[in-house]
């Protein structure tokens, strides 16, 4: 249950990108359907139009369209959809300001992914790219129809600038986990760039972390005195097929299709950015949303609740077939949504007390109850994917574990016990069993919490409260009998329902016991994993919002970041999961296989969607004679 737009629902040329989304969960350095051309420092040259770390590239050089897409699409028309709350402002990287729906849809990068090629990477902004075998560098030749919304053309001081506007502007968790990673940046032409890495540089991450990022117009950022760290009042200028058409503050925003975008008839956009508008109206509560929904403000709906889903979709327009329920299955790595404690405090810190409280969450009743059983639990950090360690560990995962045991920085017992995030429950009661409250309770005695004379646990003359913050009311009934449960162990436990502003400042600055979190974790985890869970990003991070710093968690890491195939990739993330799974600093709630899809029967999509993601937003289209046949009915006017 979530108030954003799917991330597998958007195109994957939004910014942050795919590739920045790809580089930093794991980024680029083999190279398919390459040729030689020349040396660097003895080495022979690699010249290609695209990578992979782990496989083949799926699309050769000379492809003519997309697998998944419909070349036949038609242009025109308009997508409408919602969201929840309020906007001030376009820029989706500065931690201050609540950015718009939709705002990096103009942003392109050098380097681009597909929805059916999880491991590849493609020459967008660029005709070919170049490395020597040992990647002290890549290089970048760059298109030269690229242009700008304004018309003006992209040439490498765009890029540079870009690049660098993220190193020195970016957000803190960004600037300390990639200090130190390049050497240089070099223009040699207005065409070409090349970006040179530190030897410390993990191997990896350097091409895609040099081509992932997106790139804007120098001139226009200095015009404009822009800064990346602020709030802005428009998007940032870049070469994507969309612009800002208008906007209402907290009440509506649409992008419109630039009719001179400079990549209309290459590959990779045949069949693709179909619709001429783009609309999102932002609502104050959903039962206001869904309402709208019903009668046509906006015509399509991803749902994310699941009680909405299941007994909701039942209106009129529904039953006349005016409205499509559409359900494709999500191949992505599942979201784990969590609850999620903040380790500074004191009181977190024992793993006993923390195993105790998430022990009270009831998973099966709750989705039996409150979810009508569409949920999954969540038994990873890499769900509905290869990637989640299960039973007990391989030989290759003890070899990784066991010297952080012998170091006393893990239990013995993770070499041979199977590591669940949560407790099997009765489906049938809200309350744990008899067993499990025992077991809680004796947790919660040998770290010195007992009952006092306020029938609540204390300890050292302090009462253990726990605190949760939300701004959703959908959580309440989540929420209040997980609260009860709590209380039944001793837990002075509350739930403090806030305004989104303020959930997102406290959030940020740590001012909380247990917050909401959705852990997204890439197929090609890499040196992103650092903003997730490394001790030097719990300062002050979006993502590390638990405080995480655990010694063993960042002698892993590594493992995973310098994987050269895929099988020492999978193993090392299996280790890294089993370990964050049992430190419990997590209390796993769930997620889900498919996609719930409302939308009024005049959007047209390929028969057979890619395994990555929907593409809404990205190779969709607008068929006006099922528009006109909606109108001609009353449906819609």
């Amino acid at each position: 249950m979530t108030d954003a737009t799917p991330r597998a629902l958007a195109r994957p040329v939004d910014a942050p990108t795919r590739m920045m989304l790809k580089w930093s969960g794991a980024a680029i350095a083999g190279a398919m359907f390459a040729v030689f051309a020349g040396q660097a420092f003895g080495q022979d040259v690699t010249v290609s139009h695209g990578y992979s770390n782990f496989g083949e590239l799926k699309y050769p050089a000379d492809f003519d369209r997309l697998d998944y897409v419909n070349p036949d699409a038609p242009k025109g028309g308009e997508i409408s959809t919602w969201a929840l709350g309020t906007f001030d402002s376009f820029n989706q990287y500065a931690r201050d300001g609540n950015p718009a729906a939709l705002n990096t849809i103009g942003s392109e990068a050098l380097l681009t992914s597909t929805l059916d090629d999880p491991y590849g990477a493609y020459c967008f902004l660029c005709t070919t790219l170049e490395y020597p075998e040992d990647l002290s560098f890549v290089t970048f030749n760059l298109r030269e129809d690229v242009t700008f919304s304004n018309g003006k053309p992209m040439t490498a001081d765009d890029v540079e600038f870009s690049f660098n506007l993220f190193l020195e502007q970016g957000i803190v968790e960004y600037r300390r986990i990639v200090e130190g990673f390049i050497d240089r940046v070099e223009v040699e032409s207005p065409y070409r760039i090349t970006f040179y890495f530190q030897p410390e540089a993990s191997f990896r991450d350097r091409v895609g972390f040099a081509g992932g990022t997106p790139v804007f117009s120098k001139q226009w950022f200095e015009e404009t005195e822009t800064r990346l760290d602020k709030a802005t009042k428009s998007p940032f200028m870049s070469t994507g097929a969309y612009v800002l058409g208008s906007f209402e503050p907290n009440r509506q925003v649409i992008y419109e299709r630039n009719p001179d975008y400079w990549g209309e008839d290459i590959p990779f956009n045949v069949g693709r950015n179909n619709f001429d508008r783009i609309r999102t109206e932002y609502f104050a509560d959903r039962t206001a949303a869904f309402e709208a929904f019903k009668t046509g403000a906006y015509l399509f709906r991803a749902e994310t609740d699941p009680k909405e889903w299941a007994t909701g979709y039942n209106f009129d327009n529904v039953d006349n077939d005016s409205v499509v329920l559409d359900t494709p299955s999500d191949r992505t790595v599942g979201s784990a949504l969590s609850f999620v404690f903040n380790l500074d405090r004191p009181t977190w810190q024992d793993a006993r007390v923390r195993e105790a409280v998430g022990s009270m969450f009831n998973f099966e009743w709750t989705n039996k109850t409150l979810f009508f059983d569409l949920y999954q639990r969540v038994d990873s950090f890499w769900p509905n994917t290869e990637l989640a360690s299960t039973g007990t560990p391989s030989e290759g995962e003890v070899a990784i574990l066991k010297p952080l045991v012998d170091k006393g920085l893990l239990p013995d017992t993770i070499l041979t016990e199977e590591v669940t995030g949560s407790v099997e429950m009765d489906a049938d009661r809200a309350a744990p069993t008899r067993r499990v409250f025992r077991q809680a309770s004796a947790l919660l005695d040998e770290a010195g919490w007992v009952f006092g004379d306020g029938g609540f646990r204390e300890k050292d003359g302090e009462t253990l409260k726990l605190n949760i913050i939300q701004f959703n009311p959908l959580y309440d009934r989540i929420v209040n009998p997980y609260l009860e449960n709590l209380k039944r162990l001793g837990i002075d436990a509350n739930l403090e329902r806030i305004d989104r502003a303020q959930y997102i400042e406290r959030r940020r600055s740590g001012n909380f016991d247990m917050t909401n979190h959705g852990f997204q974790m890439p197929f090609e985890p890499s040196i992103g994993l650092q903003q997730w869970f490394a001790s030097k990003t719990a300062d002050n991070s979006s993502r590390n919002l638990m405080r995480l710093r655990n010694e063993a968690v960042d002698e892993i890491i590594p493992y995973v970041i310098e994987a050269s195939t895929l099988d020492e990739m999978n193993t090392a993330v299996h280790a890294l999961d089993r370990v964050l799974m049992s430190l419990r600093f997590a209390i796993p709630q769930w997620y889900k296989k498919e996609h719930w899809l409302a939308y009024y029967d005049v959007y047209g999509r390929p028969d057979e969607l890619p395994p990555l993601g929907v593409g809404l937003y990205d190779f969709w289209w607008y068929e006006e004679d099922k528009a006109q046949a909606l109108r001609d009915k009353g449906v819609l006017r």
